[in-house]
């Protein structure tokens, strides 16, 4: 197999209070963050790491949670520092970090970007302030317009705002004044999702009540054509680039290159000359932050048979090409393997997939029924 471009997550797992429709690995706030003893932690998780870099320098950082934005300047300085003392970095690195308005302060955004932080991602949600209490969100709309400007101000040119629709009780014409309000602020990128209840959540425990189907195809189909109309790219289910603009380090998830995980419950996956493994950390920070334990929590190699379905799961959110000659670099497979051959008929015969020469093609039936198509190369190994 070939091995693919490597990049690093690096989890920060503290939030002010968690939101009702999160299920990520977050956790309240309580007293002062232990920031020097988690970026230690951080930097020795990666020392355990360092075996899978394999001579490779590392294309892209993605610094999430979580809210990252609640540790220092200094703390951002000494990990970044620290993490390329160990792995190169490439010439043009993309280093992505996550913030939330609510805790936006323009001195820790410009020591963001001093320290090497090249691209912001704001979790806005709404700039509905009704919307955003329903959500849980500890920032207004006037806060959330006030940390693009600081953002901006302290030097970043690469702007991610996080957006999502279909809220609780949301009408089509409040989802796209939201679009446009996040227009008029001139981010490069827009990540624009609808919220899904998600199991072992507030939300799921007592569900608000969510636009109807006909509501929520209304507001894509009319937000699609807004942003759109803005200039803004659609390139993956979920991600707008504006002027070409693309999440590179999400560009190498969603092509199955490789990724090192560290901290509080991250996710790696590495290739091997014949294999593909992942790697989970510990969740919880009491646990991580124990010197007696080990950081690592499971890990396990990707059968063959299980590959196409790995590759495709998120090479399919993508609305490029899906060249042939990626897959069998990538995945170690030939083109007549079973697992691949049957499925991909089958969706080609449904509409979901077009086959030229030298790439597979998914399809607008493809997009709009993604989870059908990729049920066709799930693999029962009971």
């Amino acid at each position: 197999m070939q091995l693919p471009k490597l990049s690093l997550y690096v989890h920060i797992p503290w939030c002010v209070q968690k939101c009702p429709y999160c299920d990520f690995n977050s956790h309240g706030q309580k007293g002062e963050l232990p920031e020097s003893a988690y970026i230690a932690a951080l930097l020795a998780d990666l020392d355990s790491e360092l075996q899978w870099v394999q001579q490779r320098p590392l294309h892209s950082i993605f610094i999430g949670g979580g809210t990252p934005s609640l540790l220092s300047g200094a703390a951002i300085h000494r990990l970044l520092e620290g993490i390329q003392k160990r792995i190169p970095f490439e010439d043009n690195i993309e280093i992505t970090m996550e913030a939330n308005p609510g805790t936006a302060e323009a001195a820790r955004f410009r020591d963001y970007f001093q320290s090497g932080v090249n691209r912001l991602s704001l979790g806005i949600q709404s700039f509905d302030d009704a919307h955003l209490k329903r959500l849980g969100r500890i920032h207004d709309a006037a806060q959330a317009k006030q940390a693009v400007m600081m953002a901006k101000t302290a030097g970043f040119t690469r702007i991610n705002l996080d957006l999502m629709h279909g809220l609780p009780n949301q009408t089509t014409a409040q989802a796209l004044a939201d679009i446009q309000q996040a227009l008029e602020l001139a981010p490069t990128h827009l990540s624009w999702y609808q919220l899904t209840i998600e199991p072992n959540t507030a939300f799921a425990s007592r569900p608000p009540k969510l636009p109807d189907d006909e509501s929520l195809w209304d507001i894509e189909t009319h937000g699609k054509a807004q942003l759109a109309d803005a200039g803004f790219q659609q390139y993956e289910i979920s991600a707008y680039g504006c002027n070409g603009d693309q999440a590179r380090h999400n560009l190498n998830y969603w092509r199955f290159g490789d990724y090192i995980g560290i901290g509080c419950g991250a996710h790696g996956k590495l290739t091997q000359p014949e294999q593909i493994i992942r790697r989970v950390k510990l969740r919880h920070p009491k646990g991580y932050l124990d010197p007696k334990r080990e950081f690592l929590d499971q890990q396990w190699s990707i059968a063959a048979v299980e590959r196409p379905f790995e590759y495709f799961l998120n090479r399919f959110r993508l609305y490029e090409p899906v060249p042939k000659q990626e897959f069998i670099d990538f995945t170690g497979q030939v083109l007549e393997t079973p697992q691949l051959c049957g499925p991909m008929q089958r969706g080609i015969e449904l509409g979901l997939v077009d086959d030229h020469s030298g790439y597979w093609q998914v399809t607008q039936r493809g997009h709009l029924f993604l989870n059908d198509l990729l049920d066709l190369f799930i693999v029962d190994t009971d």
